[in-house]
């Protein structure tokens, strides 16, 4: 069975839950484990790309590669 029809499947099944403590728990469930997973999601990095990045940040400050705050929040504005 592939994962569309497993979830169809369990739908189907939910929709005929009447407990609501039932409905709760697998609220709380979904919640944990979507919050687990975005955890999961940030790539580690090593020492040494670590320490590249800094000096890169670094680099870019000392030559005035910068955007101030105030200049962001209204580009940001702009996105729509």
């Amino acid at each position: 069975m592939d994962i569309q029809a497993r979830k169809l499947s369990f739908i189907q099944e939910f929709l005929k839950l009447q407990n609501e403590e039932i409905i709760f728990r697998l609220e709380k469930l979904l919640m944990k484990e979507k919050k687990k997973i975005s955890t999961n999601d940030v790539e580690r990095m090593s020492v040494e790309d670590l320490n590249r990045r800094i000096d890169l940040s670094l680099e870019d400050s000392e030559k005035g590669h910068l955007t101030e705050v105030s200049n962001l929040i209204s580009e940001i504005g702009k996105w729509d």
